[in-house]
């Protein structure tokens, strides 16, 4: 290959004089190469068997490091900060060189995609110690090779520039440090590490800007590793939440740079790989403001599920506030026409833009959205309390465990959120902008398959909102699309997991049972309309060749809302102290006064003892563990120190920072 090999980053080692257990380990056996396409760019990388230890079956993560200014040519202003973009790969478990691949990318926006690695469709699941990890009968790599990553920079692992930092699990607030007089004590909610520089200024301003730095990496990507390009030469884009911004404009940004590479009028240098895409795939995609903010009431008061989080006074308050004059849905068409007339690539080159989307949303989602929030109804899942218990969250403690740190060749403290890409995004008015649904057309236009899948317990982006956004794409066969019938989506022989609307190379589909991280929940049926997707099969059966029937159209009933469910109790309560948004307000008061006992960052109660005896036992403590990487343990919370050499940096702001 066109590389030269280099040591490992010298660069690391600024701050690897205040690695202690707190921080990552210093690297070891990282492959650092530069690329041949255009100077500056460098790609490191390491081999690992952590979540993926089927015999034979390979993985790979590490970095694409762009450097200041790589985005100037592709239109992205005052890149006066470095990208270096995390990404984890896994070879299929069929047939590698064969298979397709797809990447995967969360939403937030600022949320890292190791939550849907670890605990939606990767090869693994993380056991409730923190420490060890259990394969997955539904991992998407099965029969597809998989690229996740970690967007825009900053987000999860991505980084512009290593930082020390202070966070606060109680108030959410993370602080860039000065550890030079010393590092702080910590304790259950307080933590120190090594994050990204947390300023808003240094990452890529929205989603369009987005797009741009994505497609930098992909052409640098799939150029330096021309061994995992799929031999048809196609790719797929699975994407959720905020992702239903994504996935569109990524999409739709690949398949305009190959249309300037074909017809000539791409010039720049090394930028000239066609990415042709095969499949995009949204998961309770928040995609169109205008057109999904009328299912927030729907959701919150007349349900399939017989659940009522507002009384009716509170619903026809928020109708109001949606459709009247100086409403909602007004203030948005206001932002799209000036952003229309002024700023028409949606990267947040007009101030004045910026400001009237800015507000558009500030008032949207503290009038229709936030009502919700008077109710213990948790906004993933409605039939869950507000402290949810699931999906799991111990991905938490161990991305940061020394050993897995070190395995992945990560010079970073994970985080799940990060709240400076979520301001930089909101900064613009990111969320309301127009353009989404006019991609999905584009896409389907030029022959892209687009499957649209939600969870019916899901209110953050709820899927009486997905279908109106199913219907509103247009596109020329949104006519036919919107005759098709819902058939039964046949998950096996024994269980029907949804309803699917679907013509040609549109579908939709309502995910019975399943909250906004559908493959969390309903793991088999997410991965059969994941494979029937991307295998050119209809979503309802999976016997159905799209290829050899280009015009197929479900049939069945024209409307599921009369379709009703009964919730699936959930196990009780669990406070998994990295994971605040899972801790009752009265387990988190145990925990910041120092009574709370907690072991392997579950705190001790009686459910918790009965659900994980063989991590929390009696309660007792157990003896100091090592500085091997063991689990911290403590006998009491804000005011005490962990007990143990292995205290890990982790912090979990929050779930998702969006919607």
């Amino acid at each position: 290959m066109l590389f030269n090999r280099l040591s490992l980053f010298a660069a690391y080692g600024a701050l690897s004089e205040l690695a202690c257990a707190q921080f990552p380990p210093a690297l070891e056996g990282v492959t650092v190469l530069d690329s041949h396409i255009e100077d500056g760019i460098r790609i490191s990388y390491k081999e690992n068997d952590l979540c993926e230890t089927t015999d034979g079956v390979r993985s790979y993560s590490g970095y694409v490091h762009l450097p200041a200014g790589a985005l100037a040519d592709l239109g992205v202003q005052n890149q006066t900060y470095d990208i270096n973009t995390f990404f984890w790969f896994f070879e299929s478990r069929k047939d590698p060189a064969n298979a397709p691949l797809s990447i995967w990318m969360n939403g937030g926006p600022g949320s890292s995609s190791m939550l849907g690695l670890l605990r939606e469709n990767g090869p693994c699941y993380v056991n409730s110690d923190s420490n060890s990890t259990y394969l997955s009968d539904w991992s998407w790599n099965n029969e597809v090779n998989m690229l996740y990553l970690d967007q825009p920079v900053q987000v999860g692992m991505s980084y512009d520039s290593l930082t020390n930092i202070t966070n606060n699990i109680d108030t959410g607030d993370v602080d860039v440090a000065d550890f030079s007089n010393g590092v702080p004590a910590q304790n259950a909610s307080f933590y120190v590490g090594t994050y990204a520089s947390q300023d808003a200024n240094l990452t890529t301003r929205g989603t369009e800007n987005s797009a741009r730095a994505f497609w930098h990496f992909a052409q640098v990507w799939f150029q330096e590793f021309p061994q995992h390009k799929p031999n048809d030469d196609r790719i797929s884009i699975a994407t959720e939440s905020y992702g239903g911004r994504y996935g569109p404009a990524f999409a739709a940004y690949f398949q305009e740079q190959n249309e300037r590479i074909l017809n000539g009028t791409w010039d720049e240098q090394g930028q000239t790989h066609l990415l042709h895409l095969d499949t995009l795939l949204i998961i309770n995609g928040c995609i169109d403001r205008y057109v999904q903010w009328a299912g927030y009431p729907q959701m919150a008061y007349n349900n399939t599920y017989g659940i009522k989080a507002y009384n009716e006074s509170r619903y026809e308050g928020v109708i109001d506030a949606l459709y009247r004059t100086d409403g909602c849905l007004h203030q948005i068409e206001n932002c799209r026409n000036l952003s229309l007339a002024y700023d028409p690539t949606n990267q947040g080159f007009n101030e004045s833009v910026n400001t009237v989307c800015q507000k558009a949303e500030t008032f949207c989602t503290a009038e229709i959205r936030d009502p919700y929030f008077d109710s213990d109804v948790n906004y993933y899942d409605i039939s869950a309390p507000g402290a949810a218990s699931f999906p799991a969250p111990w991905y938490a403690g161990w991305l940061n465990q020394p050993h897995v740190q070190q395995d992945l060749g990560i010079p970073i403290n994970w985080t799940q959120s990060n709240a400076a890409v979520s301001r930089a995004f909101r900064s613009i008015g990111d969320y309301p902008r127009p353009g989404w649904k006019e991609d999905l057309a584009y896409l389907l236009e030029e022959g892209v398959k687009v499957a649209l899948l939600h969870g019916d317990r899901d209110y953050a982006c709820n899927w009486y909102g997905g279908e109106a956004l199913s219907l509103a794409i247009p596109y020329e066969n949104a006519t036919n699309f919107a005759a098709a019938g819902y058939a039964p989506v046949v998950v096996n022989d024994t269980y029907i997991g949804g309803q699917v609307r679907q013509h040609g190379n549109l579908s939709f589909t309502r995910v019975y049972q399943a909250g906004h991280e559908v493959p969390a929940y309903q793991p088999e049926t997410a991965f059969r309309i994941f494979q029937r997707a991307l295998f050119n099969l209809d979503i309802a059966t999976g016997h159905i060749s799209t290829t050899e029937n280009p015009d197929y159209s479900s049939e069945g009933v024209a409307n599921v809302y009369n379709i009703t469910n009964e919730p699936i109790t959930l196990p009780g309560s669990q406070c998994y102290v990295l994971d605040r948004e899972q801790c009752t307000e009265e387990q988190w008061e145990t925990v910041m006064d120092g009574s709370a006992l907690i072991k392997n960052w579950i705190v001790v109660d009686a459910n918790t003892s009965y659900l994980f005896p063989e991590l929390v036992g009696n309660g007792t403590t157990s003896p100091t563990p090592s500085a091997s990487g063991a689990l911290p343990e403590s006998t009491g919370a804000a005011g005490k120190n962990m007990v143990g050499g292995a205290m890990l940096s982790v912090v979990v702001i929050a779930l998702f920072t969006v919607l």
